[in-house]
């Protein structure tokens, strides 16, 4: 659960740059491309993240306005995300450290805000390891973010990751 704002923020600004890092590999032509049976395609997984990094944050109580859109192209969504992840950046100037201890249902449940946050947080990164899946599927490259990816390993000279 996050306890003050500004480190949420700073959080959000790292978590937000390695989504952009994945959203930066994709095509077009791949996107839509079922590649798994019965199971989102990238896509349909990318709207999904675009739009839980405002709604989520919208039904805690931040302020910022939400729309649900869906989007067909690589740049429409990585626009999309990075706007919604401002208006949420924004829209917390008007919380203090102590609304993120104020109680909001969330989903039949009785949530802090501080939590609310928090899941925002790990349910893009959960999101972002299917998509990574995915795109390695679609034979895109995947970058490495929590640590190198396969190819980083390999180029660091060190053969293949355990």
């Amino acid at each position: 659960m996050f306890t003050s704002i500004a480190t949420f923020q700073s959080v959000w600004e790292m978590e937000t740059t390695a989504t952009l890092s994945c959203f930066d590999k994709l095509t077009d032509e791949t996107l839509f491309t079922e590649l798994v049976s019965d199971y989102r395609t990238m896509g349909r997984l990318v709207n999904h993240i675009v739009d839980c990094a405002i709604s989520i944050p919208h039904e805690a109580g931040v302020p910022a306005v939400y729309a649900k859109e869906t989007y067909t192209t690589k740049q429409a969504l990585t626009d999309a995300y990075k706007v919604n992840t401002e208006k949420v950046k924004a829209a917390l100037a008007s919380w203090t450290d102590d609304t993120l201890q104020e109680d909001v249902t969330m989903y039949g449940e009785t949530w802090k805000k501080g939590f609310a946050l928090w899941v925002t947080v790990v349910h893009q990164t959960h999101h972002r390891g299917q998509l990574t899946v995915l795109m390695r599927l679609a034979g895109l490259k995947v970058p490495g973010i929590y640590g190198p990816c396969k190819e980083e390993w390999e180029a660091y000279g060190l053969g293949q990751a355990d």
